[in-house]
Formats: structure tokens, C-alpha cells, sequence
């Protein structure tokens, strides 16, 4: 698209324990035995004396990794990576990034991953999902977008719905001349019928507004009776001839039409178009009283701008107005589309932050704040463009050339509802103000995390008949989950009420819910860091309590090997406390393997028991 759309717009090596030597030995041995905290210290102090390489850095970065300390683990991963590593580091840093929020980039660290061991079953799911973890839902997930049966062989772009009637530019005219630059026909304006079922027929040209060279896109009043369209200015012998080269410099004008009968007539050319510069795309508002393009005409910030005129009563135009900067840039801002309600500005940009190419733009006019990006599948790396909706059919269409072609796309909005969580204390019922608020898919993936407000409120907008889990917690309370699976909307709300911190005090015991870990490892997860937390802030609350941590497994496996098992995550346990603050001779850790099963159930364990079974416990010594 893009050569089309300016000529419309003018515009290894591995490293292994090997590196290793005496200066960090003394760091290796604690890190041998889990002592991560003392080990973060002597590899730090590594790094101060000048004495850091890339080993130095990954044991910092799995250091942290395994005591879920997600912002300097990427820190240290990041400056690992800067030479080749193991494809497990790769991984790591990918689910470290995730934990900060930066999908994307973890993405690309995935990406390395896969490529290293093409095999593993994580890299297979990982190519057939690359997307999985979301955007924010409320900028990535708005609409869902499939093929249109409209599309040709050839560039088909900018179409708009109006009535029945699906007007778009297509160079799928054979039997026209041959545009040099794309090696396709010049471009038509095109007519077809929007059915009822959703389907789209009997597309033909528009034959009276079309002239030799390039025409389209074309917008139409909301009567159905007045037409305005891009067109090439030869037909108006607006060009001149480069002697030197024989070629034709043209630009673009604006015209418009009014239609009589079947057909359009009085072409027109609009005041405000010159030969020094190009104005195309329009888009007519709903009340008729405004035209939006795109120009490159002196004003503009970058290469292509928006613009608007105002259309007065009498059918004379105002002075075109550039958008301003928030709409545009200093690359190309092009295929402005103003919506049903006169203010909601969807338009394509090359020169804000997007996906890659041309991303398309949503901006709300009468506030003034900043167009934000639709993300995906709006957006993808490719160029993506020419947004425009119907909202009397609830449709919309979309340009893309994501397929290695100009092809128009069906849009569709996805259900959305939006979530208002609202912390308070279980017992009294009081408003809590800065508690800290996670919204989870159902893969456990962290979406987004705000702090409650005054109100207790943190919002959030979610997809329809999908589950999400919530995260609360606030100093002083129990942290804790809760399931939410919201219905059609447009609203819900959570009541997320949290126990003050002492109800999980025993005199014997604090009682947390199961730590998990994953299957043969021992770095503690999300969900175990989230639950030691609420440790954390007993043991902060009461300075006297001494803790001892024992790690518990189910019968399955030998004994040795649960024994070990289940020293390495008590250890892990022991090291993300005092990575929190607290100090090292209050808490103790110890692995009891299967020899105090909670349920003595020998050979014959259910699974709940074996479930039970495995379990951590936190005993008050002191």
C-alpha cells in the first residue's frame, strides 16, 4: 500500500560455567544453596569492582528470578543477553518482562527462545499463540477483524457504508491503463450492495465519477445526495511535463458531486485545492458541516497532516484548519473518518508509536485528549488503514495490506464491560483508598495494575462471558482473589473486601492459603509471592515473631528426591522473605519431604489428598 498510498498523498558464542573463576566462587557457593539474598550482594559487588560479564550478569538475573524480584531480574537479564545465552535465559526474561507488563518485548525474547529449541512444547505454543498475553483490554481487544468478500487480486481500499451501498477504490479494473508505480490498473471508485446477511455483492464502477487516472476514495453526505472525491488533477490539466524526463507531476484534488437520478453530476473542483500541493481522503461529517482530509499544503506538521473546513450554509467553504498536534505528527497522518456522532476522529499514522507502518487512530475531538491506538488486530506490523464504522449496522471495515496485499477487512466490535472493583474492609466496610489492584486472564497473565482511588474504585474494561480473576491487597489486610466472569454490560462491579491481617493468626501458626510451585521447581511463582506477602506484613506488624518454614511433598516420587525437592523450596521460601525486609534470624526454613503427610493415606491418595499433602507451613517459634 504504501507506494500507492503516496502516490494518492504524495507525500554467538555460548557461555558456560567455564567463565567462571575465583572472584566469583564465594557468590556461586551461596547461590548453590539458596541463599539468593547474599548472593544478589556478592554478585552486586562483583559488578561495583569492575568485575561483572555476562555470567556475573545471568546469576544476578536468575538470582532475582527465583525470588520473584521481576524489575531487577529484567534489569539483569537485559545486560545478559547483550551476548548470546541459553535458551532458558531467553525464557526467563520473557516471563519477567511479562510480570512488568511489557508484552511485547517479552514477546521478542520468546521469539529467540523458540528459534533456539524449535522443539519444546512451551516454543510450539508459543508460534501458534505469539500474541497470547493481551494488551490492555480497552486498547488491544475492541473489535474483531475477518476477511471481506469484496477483495480482489488487486489494491481494494477505503471503503465506507452508506445506507446499503459500500462505496471503495479498487485498481481490479482490467481494462484500464497500466499505473507504472504499482504495476496496477489506475485506481476506480467502486459501488456495491451490503446485504442483510452481511454480505457483499455486485460491485461495479462508478463510472460518472470516475475519470483516466487515479479516483477514490469518495465520502457521501448523509441525504445520499452530495459526493466528495479524490481525484488526480490531469483531468483538470493541472500538470507540467519535466522535459528532461517526459514524466507527468501531478497532485490531488478534492471534488465534489451531486447526484441526479442514478447517477452523479456537477464535478467541481473545491476552492482550497493547488497544484504546489495535494488534498485527498475526505470524509464527511454526519451533519454535513464539516470535511476532513488529509494534505500536505503548507501548515502541516509532517509530511501528510489532517485537516478540516467548515462547509457553510450557502455551499461556500471555510479556511481549512490543520488538527493540531495531537492528531498530528511529524511522519504522515492520512484516511480521517469522523464517526456517526460528529466528534469520534478515527485516522492512520506512520509517525506516532505503533505497531509498524501505518497504525489506525482513534481520538475523541471535543475533549481534546490524544487519539490513542486501537492495537490489535486492528493494528499489525503491517500498514493498516482507512478505519471507517457504520453505526446505524454496528460494522465497520478496515485497509490492511497484512496479507502482502491492499485488501479491505470486515470489522466488528467485541463486547465489552467495564468493571469497577471497590476495596473495602471486610469488617467495618470502610472505603480503602491505595490498595493495590490486578486485573488476571484466565491464564494467569497480569493485564494491568492501578491503585485504588478515594473511592476505593479501580476500573477496568473486559470482554464479555470471559473470566478474569482480581488480585486486591493493601498493608494491613489479608490479600486476596476474587473470580469475575462479567455478562453484557455495559457495567459491573466487584465488591473486593479484604480481612484485616490478624484474622490469619494462630498461636501456633499463620495460616496461608497452598504455596504453589511449578512441577520439579523451585523459584517462587506470582501466586506464591502474592500469598508470602501477607507473611511479610504479619511478621513487619509483630517485630518478635521468629518464623520457621517447613516444605512439605506427597508420597509420590523417592524419598531422596522429595527430600531434596522439598529443601529447595523451602530455602526459596526463606529467601524471598528477607528479600522483603526482613531479617535473616527470624526466619528459618526446613524440608520434611513426605515424612509428615497431613493425610496418611499411604498407596492409596486421592488426589485431593496428595493435593493436601503438599503444602508449606509456617510455624511460630518465638
Amino acid at each position: 500500500m504504501k507506494n500507492l498510498y503516496i502516490a494518492l498523498s504524495f507525500v554467538a558464542f555460548s557461555f558456560t560455567l567455564s567463565a567462571q573463576n575465583k572472584d566469583t566462587k564465594a557468590a556461586d557457593k551461596l547461590f548453590a544453596r539458596y541463599e539468593y539474598v547474599d548472593a544478589a550482594k556478592a554478585y552486586l559487588k562483583l559488578v561495583e569492582n569492575d568485575k561483572g560479564d555476562a555470567y556475573v550478569y545471568k546469576q544476578l538475573a536468575d538470582t532475582y528470578y527465583n525470588m520473584f524480584n521481576s524489575t531487577e531480574a529484567v534489569k539483569w537479564y537485559a545486560k545478559a543477553t547483550e551476548t548470546n545465552q541459553d535458551a532458558e535465559t531467553y525464557y526467563r526474561y520473557a516471563q519477567m518482562l511479562k510480570a512488568n507488563g511489557k508484552y511485547e518485548e517479552a514477546n521478542k525474547q520468546m521469539q529467540k527462545f523458540a528459534a533456539a529449541v524449535p522443539n519444546d512444547q512451551r516454543a510450539k505454543a508459543f508460534k501458534e499463540n505469539p500474541n497470547y498475553v493481551p494488551r490492555l483490554l480497552d486498547k488491544t481487544k475492541l473489535y474483531n477483524v475477518n476477511a471481506s468478500d469484496i477483495s480482489s487480486d488487486k489494491s481494494d481500499f477505503g471503503a465506507v457504508l452508506y445506507d446499503n451501498s459500500l462505496y471503495f477504490a479498487s485498481a481490479r479494473n482490467g481494462a484500464r491503463k497500466t499505473y507504472g508505480w504499482t504495476e496496477e490498473p489506475f485506481l476506480d471508485i467502486y459501488k456495491a450492495d451490503y446485504n442483510t446477511d452481511g454480505t457483499i455483492t455486485n460491485a461495479g464502477v462508478v463510472a460518472s465519477l470516475n475519470s483516466k487516472w487515479h479516483d477514490g476514495p469518495v465520502t457521501i453526505s448523509a441525504d445520499g445526495n452530495t459526493a466528495y472525491f479524490a481525484s488526480e488533477s490531469y483531468k483538470e490539466k493541472d500538470y507540467e511535463k519535466d522535459k528532461k524526463n517526459n514524466a507527468r507531476f501531478s497532485q490531488v484534488y478534492l471534488f465534489k458531486a451531486t447526484k441526479s437520478g442514478d447517477t452523479w453530476g456537477e464535478l467541481t473542483a473545491l476552492p482550497f485545492n493547488d497544484k504546489t500541493y495535494s488534498s485527498s481522503n475526505p470524509s464527511l461529517s454526519r451533519d454535513g458541516k464539516t470535511l476532513y482530509f488529509s494534505s500536505n499544503r503548507p501548515g502541516s506538521l509532517g509530511g501528510v497532516d489532517i485537516w478540516k473546513v467548515a462547509i457553510n450554509a450557502d455551499g461556500t467553504y471555510g479556511e481549512p484548519q490543520n488538527l493540531g498536534s495531537k492528531i498530528n505528527t511529524e511522519g504522515n497522518e492520512s484516511f480521517p473518518f469522523i464517526a456517526d456522532d460528529n466528534k469520534t476522529l478515527y485516522f492512520a499514522s506512520s509517525g506516532k508509536q505503533g505497531l509498524g507502518g501505518y497504525d489506525v487512530y482513534q481520538a475523541d475531538l471535543s475533549s481534546g485528549a490524544e487519539a490513542t491506538n486501537l492495537g490489535k488486530p486492528v493494528n499489525t506490523e503491517k500498514d493498516d488503514f482507512a478505519f471507517s464504522f457504520n453505526g446505524t449496522k454496528n460494522v465497520g471495515f478496515l485497509s490492511s495490506n497484512r496479507g502482502g496485499n491492499d485488501d479491505i477487512l470486515v470489522v466488528s466490535p467485541i463486547c465489552g464491560v467495564d468493571v469497577t472493583i471497590v476495596v473495602t474492609d471486610a469488617k467495618t466496610g470502610a472505603i480503602l483508598a491505595n490498595a493495590n489492584v490486578s486485573i488476571l486472564d484466565d491464564k494467569k497473565n497480569v493485564i494491568a495494575t492501578e491503585m485504588s482511588n478515594a473511592r476505593g474504585e479501580v476500573k477496568y474494561r473486559v470482554e464479555c462471558d470471559k473470566p478474569y480473576v482480581v488480585q486486591a491487597s493493601k498493608d494491613g489486610y489479608e490479600g486476596n482473589t476474587f473470580a469475575v466472569t462479567p455478562s453484557k454490560g455495559p457495567t459491573a462491579k466487584v465488591d473486593a473486601a479484604l480481612q484485616p491481617i490478624d484474622v490469619i493468626v494462630t498461636p501456633t501458626e499463620i495460616i496461608l492459603k497452598p504455596i504453589f510451585f511449578e512441577y520439579d521447581k523451585s523459584n517462587i511463582t506470582q501466586e506464591g509471592a502474592f500469598e508470602l506477602d501477607k507473611l511479610v506484613q504479619v511478621m513487619k506488624n509483630n517485630d518478635k515473631l521468629v518464623i520457621l518454614a517447613k516444605s512439605h511433598t506427597d508420597n509420590r516420587g523417592t524419598d531422596r528426591y522429595n527430600q531434596r525437592l522439598s529443601e529447595r523450596r523451602a530455602k526459596s521460601t526463606e529467601q524471598y522473605i528477607i528479600s522483603k525486609g526482613i531479617d535473616a534470624s527470624r526466619i528459618s526454613a526446613k524440608g520434611m519431604g513426605e515424612l509428615e503427610p497431613k493425610v496418611d493415606c499411604g498407596k492409596d491418595c486421592t488426589e485431593e489428598q496428595h493435593a493436601q499433602n503438599r503444602r508449606s507451613e509456617f510455624l511460630i517459634v518465638k
